[in-house]
């Protein structure tokens, strides 16, 4: 029989991929479509408006909002971390 109404455990939750930024910060609008959790600008702008998008757990509206290094985006059971491009590895041999 199904249990209706518990909250997601943390364990279920996606692993945010890394995605990295050139500067110290970034605006939640540009974060999502570089990490392709949007297609284009104006889908940001509406997921946002609809407080579909969480940062660091919290819904978040304002698409100007300033991102840094370790900041969490999720939305739609994805989810994306800001990382500093300077370290970042990507395992390719080249």
């Amino acid at each position: 029989m199904p249990v209706f109404g518990r909250n997601r455990s943390k364990s279920q939750e996606p692993e945010p991929q890394d995605v990295p930024i050139r500067e110290d910060m970034i605006r939640l609008g540009q974060f999502l479509k570089l990490a392709g959790l949007v297609e284009h600008g104006g889908e940001a702008k509406e997921v946002i408006a609809a407080g579909d998008v969480l940062v660091n757990g919290e819904s978040e509206t304002r698409r100007g909002r300033q991102l840094h290094v370790g900041d969490v985006v999720r939305l739609r059971g994805q989810a994306a971390r800001v990382a500093d491009e300077a370290t970042f590895t990507d395992d390719l041999p080249w």
